[in-house]
């Protein structure tokens, strides 16, 4: 027979918990719901505390039950999420979920190929990340539910997760989230697809069908919860195999937005070290870049991982910068001003290519179609790369613009 629980906890508690809570709950018999609410901002916001449980109590058909809750400045959507996974753990057939609004800050939709210079990882199950993420101003940032949470922790990132897409103001940022590998990201899914994401990562990516796989799922809660706004999804491919298979990944989806791929994994399946220098994966880096285009996406180099090592990092940059990536991976905030900086044109390069384009320019118009510069020849693929660059330029001056009126 199958043991019924009549107790269960949720969330973090401790000294050195901030921005979360931790709950108890014991089902009783008999004297409604008794509250023992233990918080550090009692004084202003206990009576907001007691009524959003109270509210939440009579949503989940909650009558009996002491509940205990060690705040430690919990916003709501972090106690409700905390609150409803220990709801759920006593009654696991439970399908409700308890939605707050969503904030209009966030009622932005994304595009294909806007610029994802940075994407900033956040552990979907450390609330404590999530408030001010977006000031640090990262094109992107990613709720991860994959590698940066312990397998014990999944479910409660999962409904961290969807409550952060609803009410956290990520400043403009992107709002992106890694899934877990699948098949087990499939389920990630419903917790996110509703919710107001932007982009989707696919972990460990090996095939096509795995994008099919994810994508198939996205439309069908996209249809079953009438979301309207595009969603696009991102690869990480992280393996030999998923090397050799990258422009079949790559091309496996009209909404991939982009490829990428993680070195920590890939190395680990070669059975070699990841090092500064990079030599073990110039090939898959090389392959990510190449698949990445001829699919006409973007291509997102790996996480610089040392935090501390600012001139690594801004080598790494520009040395992606020279392969033809167009961003890359941050773990810390103080990394995204040198990513963003080291995939801006310099104003040499600007200068250079407005001269291109208005030498081109003038050419056209006299009829000729290649030109000199200098002692370099002018033709269209110099051209094309000349007008990407100027375009590059405009984007980082429309986006760091955007920031200022924020």
């Amino acid at each position: 027979m199958k043991n019924i629980l009549t107790k269960t906890s949720a969330g973090k508690k401790g000294d050195n918990v901030r921005s979360d809570c931790y709950f108890e709950i014991e089902l009783t018999n008999s004297g409604g719901i008794k509250l023992d609410i233990k918080s550090k901002v009692a004084s202003m916001y206990g009576d907001s505390i007691k009524n959003q449980l109270n509210e939440m109590c009579k949503f989940f058909g909650l009558k009996n039950a002491n509940i205990l809750i060690e705040d430690n400045g919990a916003l709501p959507f972090v106690i409700a999420a905390r609150f409803e996974l220990a709801v759920k753990k006593l009654f696991p057939d439970l399908n409700k979920e308890f939605l707050l609004p969503i904030n209009k800050n966030n009622l932005t939709g994304t595009t294909k190929e806007r610029l994802r210079r940075s994407r900033l990882y956040l552990p979907g199950n450390e609330s404590k990340f999530f408030m001010n993420a977006g000031l640090h101003k990262p094109d992107g940032i990613i709720l991860d539910l994959e590698d940066s949470v312990a397998y014990s922790e999944k479910e409660a990132a999962q409904l961290l997760v969807r409550n952060a897409l609803r009410s956290v103001d990520f400043y403009g940022a992107e709002r992106m989230v890694r899934i877990n590998q699948l098949p087990r990201g499939l389920d990630d899914l419903k917790f996110i697809v509703p919710h107001n994401v932007h982009v989707i990562l696919i972990p460990k990516c090996e095939s096509a069908q795995q994008v099919i796989d994810v994508e198939n799922e996205v439309n069908r809660l996209k249809e079953e919860n009438s979301i309207e706004n595009e969603i696009y999804l991102m690869p990480i491919i992280e393996s030999a195999l998923g090397i050799i298979k990258a422009y079949e990944i790559a091309s496996a989806s009209k909404n991939n937005c982009a490829l990428t791929i993680g070195l920590e994994d890939y190395t680990a399946d070669l059975g070699t070290q990841r090092t500064l220098e990079g030599k073990e994966s110039f090939y898959a880096r090389s392959m990510i870049v190449n698949a990445a285009k001829a699919a006409g996406i973007q291509a997102i180099d790996t996480v610089f991982s040392d935090v501390a090592d600012m001139e690594g990092l801004k080598q790494s940059v520009i040395e992606a910068k020279s392969l033809g990536f167009e961003g890359k991976g941050c773990i810390h905030p103080r990394q995204v001003p040198v990513v963003h900086n080291g995939f801006a044109p310099t104003s040499e390069e600007i200068e250079k290519a407005k001269k291109i384009v208005l030498a081109f320019e003038e050419a056209e118009k006299k009829g000729i179609g290649v030109v000199s510069l200098g002692s370099k020849m002018i033709d269209a693929p110099v051209v094309k790369r000349a007008q990407k660059t100027i375009q590059l330029a405009i984007l980082n001056n429309l986006m760091n613009e955007s920031w200022k009126l924020k």
